[in-house]
């Protein structure tokens, strides 16, 4: 479910940094990736998107999964599992939003340098530059998402009603 997420994330994450820079994709993504020409501009994106965040699931899957064994009752931790998924997805999210209106606000035309990526003349490289950026931070939203999702499972838990865990032998 992790990876499900992390991919489905990355399709609709795409879809944002396409229309801020179609160009990052184009003339860089879509050769990154091997998307053929003959796939439709935005179906691309999406593919790049699923290709670039899906593995992010196992890393965050690996640390969350397991603190998700903390809340009770197979019910509850499939929907509270689903839950923190899409925590840690908003966070991201938000992180990437921050990161791509900060890029608006500091990376003008007058101060990106001109880039040329795989030989292409990038013709508006302050929003190639920004849509680099909001991708960039993208990730680090993801890992920042690992601590929100935990916060979220110990919510879970205590929202459950079952007692704390022991700390020590005295307290069983």
């Amino acid at each position: 479910a992790a990876c499900l997420c992390a991919g489905v994330y990355g399709s609709i994450h795409n879809q944002i940094s396409y229309t801020v820079a179609p160009e990052y994709f184009t003339q860089f993504k879509f050769h990154q990736f091997h998307i053929s020409p003959i796939i439709p501009d935005r179906l691309g994106a999406a593919c790049v998107g699923w290709s670039a965040a899906w593995w992010m699931g196992i890393v965050i899957g690996v640390v969350l999964i397991p603190f998700g064994l903390l809340i009770p009752g197979t019910v509850n931790y499939i929907r509270g599992m689903l839950m923190v998924f899409g925590v840690v997805a908003l966070t991201a999210l938000i992180v990437g939003i921050i990161a791509l209106t900060f890029a608006f606000l500091l990376i003008q035309p007058s101060n990106t340098p001109e880039l040329i990526v795989y030989g292409n003349d990038i013709q508006d490289d302050a929003a190639f530059a920004r849509a680099g950026t909001m991708h960039n931070f993208s990730y680090l939203g993801g890992l920042l998402g690992i601590l929100t999702g935990a916060v979220m499972i110990f919510r879970l838990r205590r929202r459950s009603g079952t007692p704390h865990l022991p700390v020590s032998a005295d307290e069983r």
